[in-house]
């Protein structure tokens, strides 16, 4: 009875190891072996001084070599590349058939909110923070802008007095530039708070990018490591600033007191008539550590691309000086002397073209992923499910074929009315790869 009672326990324990041998086997080469074949991939390349080489090397070598549409697998997971404008547009317009990949469980940290939510809850969401970004909104804002503004350029100012001329990093200042008027914008009068969180957001984007750089362990972060236990504590600390400002709105609107035209306040209001319009139904409105994320992602989202944008133009316009003579003679005829106004802004034609050939040449994300759970038709393809689609934003915005040889020169005139018709179906993917995706 007992040897009879090892056999069986022998059999189970050799039927699970083979069982899980056979799901191994399939996860990493049966089956990518049934979709195709691994396309060869390049061992080494040069690096010039075109971008796209020193950012996506692999990919840039692997697109110029198997076409705008190439395969690759990534371990056991299918990958294409799409790069086709009107297949762009499908992907980012049909959002519940392309969905955001699963993303490192330690970045949660960082920012979560409306950047990695999907379907309802995503529209849900964005339906309640699209107020806070309402064009009349952020006019009133431009007086925030423009003391933040003018209070780094008195710094720069000042340093010149000193010492007639001087060598300045004004990436630093540039980031506490954008951190402040986040602060300003999205706190009001709770300003230095602000500015706290932006400092640990600032630290917590430094150790997120080592988190990236890092191979993904599965039930690594619960390990009580030196880095996870930072992420930990600056996770509580900016909860408890957070909480703690928000929480002091909620009384004051208890009180009957003017709701603040800062962005916290604006998306409070509007959470709040979500909720009242609804009956206070649970599944409707956003809880308290739901607008928290959304206030995270305001700076995360906000802050490092504009900081991105602005010292790229500021050396854009250094290396192409007779593109900064004409916007600085624009600027010059529309403000003279006088404070901006929104309605003055709209008039900088020559500033605009040159911010979008700078975002064209140095986006703020370089590329941005999609997965598919069933087969699908996009355009001419036919998507198996589980497969992932990766979009080279970059590379789209150098792509020749959409913008000519020319591509990777900084011409912000193709950005003019006169040829902007030219390039109409390119040029719509500037911008909206990285805003409300």
């Amino acid at each position: 009875m007992e040897l009879s009672l090892n056999s069986i326990t022998a059999s189970i324990v050799l039927v699970t190891v083979v069982t899980l041998a056979w799901r191994v086997l399939n996860w990493v080469w049966l089956r990518p072996k049934e979709v195709g074949e691994i396309p060869e991939t390049a061992r080494s390349f040069n690096v010039s001084d075109d971008i796209t080489s020193r950012l996506v090397p692999f990919l840039r070598k692997m697109v110029k070599d198997y076409g705008k549409n190439s395969f690759v697998w990534v371990g056991p997971i299918p990958r294409v590349t799409i790069m086709n404008p009107e297949q762009l547009k499908e992907i980012f317009s049909r959002l519940n058939d392309f969905h955001k990949p699963r993303a490192n469980p330690l970045l949660k940290y960082l920012a979560s909110g409306l950047a990695v939510y999907e379907g309802k809850k995503w529209t849900k969401h964005r339906r309640i923070i699209n107020p806070a970004f309402h064009l009349d909104k952020l006019k009133l804002m431009l007086p925030e802008f423009y003391q933040v503004c003018s209070e780094m350029i008195s710094k720069w100012e000042k340093l010149i007095s000193v010492e007639g001329s001087c060598d300045l990093d004004v990436w630093p200042y540039l980031v506490n530039l954008t951190g402040d008027v986040i602060s300003k914008t999205a706190f009001g009068s709770n300003f230095e708070e602000g500015r706290k969180i932006f400092q640990l957001l600032t630290e917590l984007g430094y150790i997120s990018q080592d988190v990236l750089r890092s191979v993904y362990i599965p039930g690594w972060r619960f390990l009580p490591t030196k880095r996870n236990k930072r992420l930990k504590e600056m996770d509580v600390e900016i909860r408890a600033l957070l909480m703690s400002i928000i929480k002091n709105r909620e009384k004051e609107k208890k009180r009957g007191e003017a709701i603040k035209n800062d962005l916290l306040g604006i998306l409070m209001e509007s959470n709040f008539r979500e909720t009242e319009e609804h009956g206070n139904n649970k599944n409707v409105g956003m809880t308290i550590d739901e607008v928290i994320e959304e206030c995270k992602l305001f700076y995360f989202a906000g802050q490092e691309t504009t900081s991105v944008l602005l010292v790229w133009t500021l050396v854009l316009l250094s290396k192409h000086q007779d593109w900064q003579a004409r916007a600085r003679e624009e600027v010059f005829q529309v403000f003279r002397d006088k404070k901006p106004s929104y309605d003055e802004l709209n008039h900088l034609k020559v500033v605009s073209m040159i911010l979008y050939e700078v975002l064209r040449l140095y986006p703020p994300i370089v590329t941005l992923d999609r997965v598919v759970d069933e087969e699908i038709k996009l355009g001419d393809l036919s998507l198996p499910a589980g497969i992932e689609l990766r979009t080279p934003i970059i590379l789209v915005h150098h792509d020749q074929e959409l913008w000519g040889d020319d591509a990777e020169e900084f011409k912000p005139e193709r950005f003019s009315g006169r040829n902007f018709k030219s390039h109409e179906e390119s040029s719509r993917f500037v911008l909206p790869f990285w805003m409300g995706s």
